[in-house]
């Protein structure tokens, strides 16, 4: 039987969508060297504390921890995958003319590997949530914040009824905790549901099962981050939302949330990537990095919510975005999806 998942909204208000001639372009910087290969990281420096997203302390803990294995789908290169066979009909429904925008939402934060574990009351879904207790620091963020203007604390205790994603990393054991409507009250936190994930495998969600977002995914290897596009490509595959899904999901998703069942909608997890024959070379270098990504690791469509959204980290540091809105959804195309034996998995 299909479990009920809410029918998820973007995050947040801070969301951008731009229109043509209303693009701010970043000033020209030296092309950064290309990211090293998994095999050539730095050692992961010493965690002492948690560490917030948006700092140096948190790039160099990036720049040294592999997030899934190599053959994972999220590190899958898809550049030279078959279309599917209807694409163009799909894009048609999402909206060929509607402009490709971001969302500034998904914070996470890093803790260490002895980070103390607590409870966390499950509220909507605790029979498809991992058991606790979990490794959530006092100082998590709450998506929307900092950019929302709010303390940490107000963010922690809102009581709007939005995503409110929570991201909480053990990069020592390669460890992913995401909450769903994560709320600190005064005793204790609390989520709709919890998903945990294990970096150092391609195990899946169960079947059917949601996660913090509605395809069962998880979102932190999905996040647009600083210290990616710093060095000049985003080396994964990316999350977005639709407003319009199907009642279907397709590897690696685990979930669907939708009764409709056009075949020209996408399901959770369909895979989109940018034409390799669009010109990005007039972008900036941030932006630059993420269409790369786009064109060789594409983006997962990943949770119900407003069109071609795409998920980035709410850091300063990112420069550029804007340049984004000169890109429609006809410049992208859908690729046939791989599945647990296929690809690098089936070597």
């Amino acid at each position: 039987m299909l479990n009920a998942s809410p029918n998820r909204a973007p995050g947040l208000a801070i969301a951008a969508l731009f229109l043509a001639g209303s693009v701010a372009f970043s000033a020209p910087v030296a092309p950064a060297a290309a990211p090293a290969p998994a095999a050539a990281r730095p050692q992961m420096p010493a965690i002492t504390q948690p560490v917030m997203f948006n700092t140096p302390e948190a790039d160099k803990i990036l720049a040294a921890l592999q997030v899934f294995p190599a053959d994972n789908p999220w590190n899958e290169d898809i550049s030279q995958r078959p279309v599917l066979k209807n694409s163009v009909e799909m894009i048609s429904l999402i909206g060929p003319g509607k402009r490709l925008a971001y969302n500034l939402d998904m914070a996470f934060i890093f803790v260490p590997g002895d980070q103390k574990k607590v409870d966390v009351k499950l509220l909507a879904y605790p029979a498809e949530s991992d058991k606790g207790p979990y490794p959530m620091p006092d100082n998590a963020p709450v998506e929307g914040w900092p950019l929302d203007g709010r303390s940490l604390a107000a963010a922690q205790a809102g009581k709007e009824d939005t995503d409110r994603h929570v991201i909480v990393v053990d990069p020592v054991n390669r460890m992913l905790y995401e909450f769903y409507q994560g709320r600190k009250t005064p005793a204790g936190w609390e989520s709709a549901c919890e998903a945990t994930f294990d970096l150092k495998s391609n195990r899946l969600r169960p079947d059917g099962w949601t996660s913090s977002d509605a395809a069962g995914l998880p979102i932190f290897p999905a996040i647009i981050r600083y210290d990616e596009v710093e060095r000049g490509m985003v080396e994964h595959a990316m999350r977005f939302t639709v407003h319009n899904t199907r009642n279907a999901y397709v590897y690696p998703a685990t979930h669907r949330a939708s009764r409709k069942t056009d075949p020209n909608l996408p399901r959770m997890g369909e895979r989109f990537r940018l034409k390799a024959n669009y010109d990005i070379s007039s972008f900036s270098p941030h932006v630059q990095a993420i269409l790369k990504g786009l064109k060789k690791y594409g983006m997962f469509v990943a949770d119900n919510g407003g069109d071609w959204r795409l998920s980035v980290a709410p850091d300063k540091r990112i420069k550029g975005l804007d340049e984004l809105g000169r890109l429609k959804g006809a410049d992208f195309e859908v690729v046939e999806p791989t599945g647990p034996n296929e690809g690098p998995r089936g070597h």
